[in-house]
C-alpha cells in the first residue's frame, strides 16, 4: 500500500519541522487527528496553544491539554469547548462525553483565568447546562462568578436569593445587586444584609426595583454616607415621601440637584423648595437644630460633637455616652437617641459613627419609620448601661 505523501509530510513536520512549521501544522483544520494529538505534547507553548485552539483537535488531545502546565493553554481549550456545552452535556457518545468531562474539569481548574474564560463564554447562553451555570455562579472568584450572576438568563430569582442568603464570599451579594432589572424581592434581600459594597451597587443599579419601605431604610442609612446620598438624589422614580426624607439628610451641595429634579410633582417641588430654603437659612445663621447638627457631625465623623450633643440632650454625662459607645451596644445607643428626642434616623448615625457598628448589625428603623425597640426596653437599656457608667 502506497503511503499518503501529505500524511508523511505532516509526520515529518511534526517531528522535525521548525517551530513556525509546527505551529502552522497545529493550526490546520486538515491536520490528521493523530498528528494533532502528537503535537499536544510539543515542548513549545505556541505549538500546544495552536493545537488547543484548533477545532479539529480530537477529544483525546483536548483532554490531554486540559492538564497542560500552562494555564493559557488550558484556557484556550476551555474557550473552544464552552460554546459546545449544550451539545456535550449528557452526551452518550464516547468522544462527546470525554469532551464534556474535559470542560467540567476546566470549570473547576485551579487557575482563575481558566474558569473565567468559560464563564465569559457561557454568561449569556440561554441553553447552557444549568448545573455548570450554578457551579460558576458560586465561584469565590468574582472574575468567574460575576458575569454569570449578572447576565445568565438561567439563574432564577430563587437561585439569586440563595446566593444572597448564603453567599460564598461577600462580593457575591454585590454581583447580585448589579444584575439588570433586579426584582423588589432581591433588592430587599440585598438591603437586608446591609453590606456597604452591596448597597452601593444596588443604589448604582438604576434598573433595580426597590420598594418604598426598603428605600426609606436606605435613606436613613445614607445619613452617614455621602456617596449613597449622591446616588439616591440622582435615582429615577423617587417616591414623594422618599424625596422629602432625603432632603432631611443630604449634605448642602446635594440639596439643589434634589430640589431641581424634573420628575417632581409641582406641589411636592414647592414643598421641597421651601424645606431646602429653610434649611439653608438656618445653616447660614449658624442656628442648626440639634438633630441636624448631630447628623452634620456624623457626616464629618466628628464623634466629639456627636457625643456632646447626645449627652446634653439625653441628660446624661459624656462619660456615660462614651462608655455605651465603647460597648458597641446598638440597643443602648438607640435608647440614648430616643431619650435625647432625636429621630430613629439619628440612631443609625449613633450606631455606625459613635459605636463603630457595621451596617449589617445596626438596629434600623421599623418599616413605618419608627423606633426598632419599644419604650419599656429603651428605658431598661438606659437604666442598665448609663447609670452604672455614671456611678463610676
Amino acid at each position: 500500500m502506497t503511503a499518503d505523501p501529505a500524511y508523511e509530510d505532516a509526520k515529518r513536520l511534526a517531528a522535525q519541522g521548525t517551530e513556525a512549521e509546527r505551529v502552522a501544522l497545529a493550526s490546520s483544520a486538515d491536520a490528521p487527528p493523530e498528528i494533532l494529538y502528537f503535537l499536544a505534547c510539543d515542548g513549545r507553548l505556541p505549538v500546544r496553544a495552536a493545537v488547543a485552539a484548533n477545532a479539529a483537535t480530537p477529544a483525546q488531545g483536548d483532554s490531554l491539554l486540559a492538564g497542560d502546565g500552562d494555564p493559557r493553554v488550558r484556557a484556550m481549550v476551555g474557550r473552544k469547548l464552552a460554546p459546545r456545552a449544550p451539545q456535550l452535556a449528557g452526551a452518550k457518545d464516547r468522544l462527546r462525553a470525554l469532551a464534556w468531562k474535559t470542560l467540567c474539569d476546566l470549570a473547576a481548574d485551579t487557575a482563575v483565568m481558566v474558569r473565567a474564560v468559560i464563564a465569559e463564554e457561557l454568561q449569556a447562553m440561554p441553553d447552557a447546562p444549568r448545573d455548570l451555570i450554578l457551579r460558576l455562579a458560586r465561584d469565590a472568584a468574582m472574575e468567574v462568578a460575576a458575569p454569570i450572576i449578572r447576565f445568565s438568563p438561567l439563574l432564577t430569582e430563587d437561585d439569586l436569593l440563595a446566593l444572597v442568603e448564603a453567599p460564598p464570599v461577600p462580593e457575591t451579594v454585590t454581583a447580585v445587586a448589579r444584575r439588570p432589572r433586579l426584582s423588589e424581592r432581591l433588592s430587599d434581600a440585598v438591603a437586608t444584609r446591609a453590606e456597604t459594597g452591596a448597597i452601593t451597587a444596588l443604589l448604582e443599579n438604576d434598573s433595580a426595583a426597590i420598594q418604598e419601605r426598603t428605600l426609606d431604610t436606605l435613606i436613613a442609612l445614607a445619613a452617614t454616607r455621602q456617596d449613597w446620598q449622591d446616588r439616591l438624589v440622582r435615582r429615577s422614580g423617587l417616591p414623594p415621601r422618599a424625596t422629602l426624607a432625603l432632603a432631611a439628610v443630604v449634605v448642602d451641595h446635594l440639596l439643589e440637584p434634589l430640589a431641581s429634579r424634573t420628575d417632581l410633582d409641582p406641589t411636592l417641588a414647592r414643598v421641597l423648595r421651601a424645606r431646602v430654603d429653610l434649611r439653608l437659612e438656618r445653616r447660614s445663621s449658624g442656628q442648626l437644630p440639634p438633630e441636624l447638627a448631630f447628623e452634620e457631625a456624623s457626616l464629618r465623623g466628628d464623634q466629639v460633637t456627636m457625643l456632646r450633643l447626645l449627652a446634653d440632650l439625653a441628660g446624661v454625662s459624656a462619660r456615660a455616652v462614651e462608655h455605651v459607645a465603647q460597648l458597641h451596644s446598638s440597643k443602648a445607643l438607640v435608647s440614648l437617641c430616643w431619650k435625647a428626642g432625636f429621630s430613629p434616623r439619628c440612631a443609625l448615625a449613633a450606631q455606625t459613627v459613635l459605636g463603630h457598628i457595621a451596617p449589617s448589625a445596626v438596629l434600623a428603623p421599623s418599616p413605618e419609620g419608627g423606633w426598632p425597640l419599644n419604650e419599656v426596653e429603651m428605658h431598661w437599656q438606659i437604666e442598665l448601661l448609663v447609670e452604672p457608667a455614671e456611678a463610676r
